[in-house]
């Protein structure tokens, strides 16, 4: 049994063939970053545009390296939101397009819940499924949610962030130290040549719901202390050199990164992921959690891979592969089996839900 899932949540154009609920029979994924990285962002314009010339030979190639037809399928899956609601109406509007046309019919996936069965389907096929009662931590660059998730795929929101997402903390860090776009994983990588105790940063206690996450601050906290310690100068020059060299190596941002820098780029992402993880085990101990998940793009940082695997705690920890982490279409032909499974289908009046919510 076979499932075309189709993703155009934001800047990545992706078509997968996914057989059974487990096994990937191909993966393909187009990505704007070198287009939008200029920009410090995604653009949703210039998103909008891309997604539109990516999506027929994306889809196409999906097929032809599974080698599968349109009526080998039983159903096609498309992300419906969240998202930028021009890419999503992009690859919701074709997956409408391909299921009138073929009688295939269309299921509607929250992109959201792609991402924890990126960790499921991977688990399982790895021969050690996620047990439930499960606490889901999903961060990225637009969410940063947990939640409860039991047998048969319900779901219960725990806490989420009431402002700039964690990855998006992450790549407006970045910006402002003059790593260019996306920021994330060039902190990743850098900081393991700081000392991630020498900058304190604090957060603020929340009031109301105690799960939820908060980064505006630490954010403004960093843009304070480089304005304290003069760092302009520094970061005009690594600004300077990216522009001469479009992919740098580690070594060559070593060679323009101060110590200092190097020591608050690793109390940053030091602080981030004691938050992610603190929420994270708080949330699953109250829900007598038998395995957490974590995933989303924030997921590929192996900062938050080693503190995770290091934190002792009494349940198994699942990340995705890297390739699973980041928006892809293997996740929303994942979550699509189970609805397939009930005969939840969507017609083709459904529309694009740029704030879908999970739970």
């Amino acid at each position: 049994m076979k499932i075309l899932g189709i993703e155009s949540s934001c800047d990545e154009t992706a078509a997968a063939v996914v057989e059974d609920g487990e096994r990937v029979l191909s993966s393909v994924v187009a990505s704007q970053m070198s287009m939008h990285g200029k920009y410090g962002g995604v653009v949703p314009e210039l998103a909008s545009r891309e997604h539109l010339r990516a999506i027929v030979p994306v889809v196409r190639e999906a097929l032809e390296r599974s080698a599968t037809r349109l009526p080998d399928l039983a159903a096609i899956a498309v992300t419906m939101g969240p998202g930028l609601v021009g890419s999503l109406l992009v690859g919701l509007t074709y997956a409408k397009s391909l299921s009138l046309a073929s009688g295939v019919p269309m299921i509607g996936v929250n992109h959201i819940e792609g991402h924890i069965h990126a960790v499921i389907l991977e688990a399982r096929r790895a021969g050690a499924p996620v047990e439930f009662p499960a606490l889901a931590l999903v961060a990225s660059g637009g969410h940063t949610h947990l939640f409860e998730v039991r047998e048969n795929y319900v779901y219960r929101l725990l806490g989420k962030t009431r402002d700039d997402a964690a990855g998006e903390a992450f790549d407006k860090v970045g910006k402002l130290l003059g790593f260019g776009y996306p920021g994330g994983p060039v902190i990743d990588r850098l900081a393991p040549h700081g000392n991630p105790l020498a900058v304190r940063f604090t957060f603020a206690k929340m009031k109301g719901n105690a799960l939820d996450f908060s980064f505006s601050g630490l954010k403004t906290a960093v843009l304070r202390w480089v304005e304290t310690h003069d760092l302009e100068a520094e970061t005009a020059v690594r600004r300077a050199f990216l522009r001469d060299n479009p992919a740098p190596t580690v070594e060559q941002w070593l060679s323009v990164t101060p110590q200092r820098t190097l020591d608050l780029v690793a109390s940053f992402q030091h602080a981030v992921i004691h938050e992610l993880l603190t929420r994270a085990a708080a949330s699953a101990e109250l829900i007598d959690a038998r395995s957490l998940i974590v995933s989303g793009g924030v997921a590929c940082n192996s900062g938050l891979r080693t503190a995770a695997y290091a934190s002792r705690l009494p349940y198994p920890v699942h990340f995705p592969s890297f390739g699973l982490s980041t928006d892809n279409a293997v996740m929303i032909a994942a979550a699509a089996f189970p609805k397939l499974a009930r005969g939840e289908f969507s017609g083709l009046d459904v529309g694009a839900q740029a704030n879908l919510t999970l739970a």
